[in-house]
C-alpha cells in the first residue's frame, strides 16, 4: 500500500523541528482529516538554505513534508515556488488515492512560507535611513509616522502611514 520511500520518510523523517530565526513561516492544515503542516525556511541569496518543518498527522503527512523539504532544500524561491502537489506524490513513489490530500498540504504550506518571506522583505526598508537634513528643526514631526521632516516639505500627504480619507 506505502511505498518504500513514504514508509523510510515517515520512520526517519528529515529536517524536523523549528528554526527560531525563520525567514519564512507557512502553515496549512485540513480540517477534515485533521493533518496540520508547519514550514519554517531561512533564505540565502534567493534560495532556501535551511528548511524545517512540525507535521501534526498520519505517517503519509510526515513522509509528505520530509520528502518535500529535501526536494527545496538548495533551490530557488521560484524554482520552489515550482514544486507542486504532484511533484511531492510522485518523489516519494505514489501515495495511496486517500492519502493524496497530505501531498497538497505540503506544497501549499512551503509556498506560503516563501511568500511569508517574500512580503517581509518587501515591508522591510532597502536602503540605510538618511542623515536628518540640515534644514530639519527639532519641531516639525508628520504626525502618521513621527518622523521628523523639514517643516516646508510636504510629507505629510505623501506619507505611507497616512490613514485613508
Amino acid at each position: 500500500m506505502y511505498s518504500e520511500k513514504v514508509m523510510d520518510h515517515f520512520r526517519n523523517p528529515r529536517n524536523v523541528g523549528v528554526l527560531d530565526d525563520a525567514d519564512g513561516i507557512g502553515e496549512e492544515g485540513n480540517p477534515v482529516c485533521g493533518d496540520m503542516m508547519t514550514f519554517y525556511i531561512k533564505v540565502k541569496d534567493d534560495r532556501l538554505e535551511d528548511i524545517k518543518f512540525q507535521t501534526f498527522g498520519c505517517g503519509s503527512a510526515i513522509a509528505v513534508s520530509s520528502i518535500l523539504s529535501e526536494m527545496a532544500i538548495g533551490k530557488t524561491l521560484d524554482e520552489a515556488m515550482n514544486i507542486q502537489n504532484k511533484d511531492v506524490a510522485e518523489e516519494l513513489d505514489g501515495l495511496p488515492k486517500n492519502k493524496l490530500h497530505c501531498s497538497n498540504l505540503g506544497a501549499d504550506a512551503l509556498h506560503k512560507a516563501i511568500k511569508n518571506y517574500r512580503k517581509k522583505v518587501d515591508v522591510e526598508p532597502k536602503a540605510k535611513k538618511p542623515e536628518k537634513p540640515a534644514d530639519v528643526t527639532d519641531g516639525c514631526h508628520c504626525p502618521y509616522c513621527g518622523e521628523d521632516v523639514a517643516c516646508a516639505d510636504n510629507h505629510e500627504e505623501m506619507c505611507q502611514n497616512k490613514p485613508d480619507a
